[in-house]
């Protein structure tokens, strides 16, 4: 049985959003790996469910240069209750964005950097036109972030 629990919050509210949610969640889920992996809407992730997590990978779409509003009310949420007993969680991030992303990665960086998370990697950002290799870019973002907390690298 897994020991460790990666925690997908994804922010889907289309159908290619939705695609990404799902490759996340297989990526993570791959039959080498033994960990845990939960996927929720933002609107769904209470504070618990951070807690009870040993990594996060956050998926948001860009919302005006920004992240969505759901994303931030899961932060808002989140921020005080989670803050001095996550420290140093490993945390990667994906950004479907219709424009060039740099705003919701920067909010979003801010607030990480408040909350002392350990980001693996930069922000995968998914930038314009949809293209089917988005899904295999999430996918892979997962696995990694997944493969790195069950062998205890993050």
């Amino acid at each position: 049985m897994a020991s460790k629990t990666l925690l997908i919050v994804a922010h889907a509210p289309s159908p290619n959003t939705k695609k990404l949610a799902h490759a996340a969640y297989d990526g993570a889920s791959h039959p080498d790996l033994d960990i845990n992996v939960i996927l929720k809407l933002p609107q769904d992730t209470q504070p618990e469910d951070v807690l009870a997590a040993d990594a996060l990978l956050l998926g948001t779409t860009e919302n005006l240069a920004y992240m969505a509003g759901l994303t931030k009310d899961f932060f808002d949420r989140c921020y005080y209750p989670v803050l001095e007993e996550k420290q140093g969680m490993p945390f990667a991030l994906y950004i479907r964005a219709g424009h060039d992303g740099t705003g919701t990665k920067l909010a979003i960086k801010t607030i990480t950097t408040g909350l002392r998370w350990s980001w693996i990697q930069e922000a995968l950002i998914l930038q314009g036109d949809w293209h089917e290799n988005f899904t295999e870019q999430v996918e892979e973002l997962a696995m990694t972030l997944a493969a790195g907390v069950e062998a205890g690298i993050y």
